[in-house]
């Protein structure tokens, strides 16, 4: 089961990562995604956009190492072996374009133990923003199976 002294509530240092146009192409081609938008510079700014426009599941790109620093945090003490992927909520305010840079501080929201199924889900939460502005959000749980 879960460390009791996992720090819930803990917020790790903002990361910042600059959005870059090849790798919005190269995600969107990675996942299928066809939207002139997404691809094609001329498209995007003939609707009115400064540069190509990243996909809203970007997320995962610009948010993932932040998680991954607050996931792998000793103080948290997930157990990896035994760890499965629970579910993940996302909110986004508006698309990210490229050239911006966004700001992500993730926080360990809660370990809560379900002993009746031997599990702990750890939850971590995630804000992004663009000099400020809030631009996505989103919930990450992730739940470790006990010992056998």
């Amino acid at each position: 089961m879960a460390d009791s002294t996992a720090p819930v509530g803990k917020q790790y240092p903002p990361l910042t990562y600059v959005v870059g146009r090849e790798k919005i192409r190269e995600y969107a081609r990675a996942v299928g995604e066809t939207d002139p938008l997404y691809l094609d510079l001329a498209a995007a700014r003939a609707a009115g956009h400064a540069d190509l426009v990243a996909p809203p599941m970007f997320v995962v790109v610009y948010a993932s190492e932040p998680l991954g620093r607050a996931m792998f945090d000793p103080e948290v003490g997930i157990d990896f072996p035994r760890l499965v992927h629970g579910g993940q909520e996302f909110r986004w305010e508006r698309p990210l374009i490229a050239g911006e840079e966004v700001t992500t501080v993730v926080t360990l929201d809660e370990v809560r133990q379900l002993e009746s199924a031997n599990l702990t889900y750890y939850v971590f939460g995630h804000r992004s923003t663009v000099a400020g502005e809030l631009v996505s959000t989103g919930v990450w749980t992730n739940i470790v199976r006990g010992a056998a």
